[in-house]
């Protein structure tokens, strides 16, 4: 199986449609498929609903789709640093589910791993918590929570095997080996191409069992979302 892909816009050419849940990786703007996010956004697919930790930033990484209104809904743990998504938001423009951060990580791993639903603490007591089960174990309480599976997931990684075996870059590991487990397919944008048998198995974070296609970013720009310098 040749899981190697020409360029962005052909691995998700026969993949992406219209009304389809997406899962992205990264985690503000550290760790995006930069260049599949912008496929995505030149295929012109509609209605969808988008699983990222965040909705990156105005004209850039997730918010770019946010300005040509491809998202209706995100399912998302934190929305700061969007002009556009607070105001689709609150001009009821766009669906919202909110969800804590580990939460949201828990998700993906366990659709990923084949759990529908888990039981957790987290949002016990509070809105996230509202028309959902809570159970008691132990004598604590736990609100039950249903996994997340996407149709479609979109990961970064620094480097991947022609089998699809994956390597993450410090922090741009964040969601998305979750994000890699999650998705019925899974492209991944890669900086360094390998051959199989070059990566040490013990260093592999993602098998490639979990990955279907691979394309080739060598030089994504990797802008910073909140630069702060010395004076």
């Amino acid at each position: 199986m040749n899981k190697v892909y020409p360029d962005a816009a052909t691995a998700l050419k026969d993949i992406v449609k219209d009304g389809q849940t997406i899962a992205v990786g990264g985690f503000g703007l550290c760790g995006i498929p930069e260049a599949l996010i912008a496929a995505l956004r030149d295929s012109g697919v509609q209605n969808l609903t988008a699983i990222s930790n965040n909705a990156g930033v105005d004209g850039f990484g997730l918010g770019q789709l946010l300005t040509t209104r491809q998202i209706k809904k995100m399912i998302a743990s934190y929305v700061g640093e969007n002009k556009e998504f607070e105001r689709q938001y609150l001009a009821g423009e766009l669906e919202l589910e909110f969800t804590p951060q580990g939460t949201l990580a828990e998700k993906l791993r366990a659709g990923g791993a084949g759990i529908p639903a888990f039981f957790t603490k987290t949002g016990v007591g509070t809105l996230v918590a509202e028309g959902k089960e809570v159970r008691e174990f132990d004598g604590e309480r736990y609100v039950m929570e249903r996994s997340l599976v996407a149709d479609v997931s979109l990961v970064k990684a620094h480097k991947a095997d022609k089998a699809g075996n994956l390597v993450f870059n410090k922090t741009a590991r964040n969601f998305n080996p979750n994000v890699a487990m999650a998705g019925k397919v899974t492209v991944v944008e890669v900086e360094e191409p390998v051959e199989v048998g070059q990566l040490d198995p013990d260093q592999i974070h993602t098998p490639g069992i979990f990955v279907h296609r691979i394309v080739v970013n060598a030089t994504p720009e990797k802008r910073i979302e909140q630069r702060t310098v010395r004076a």
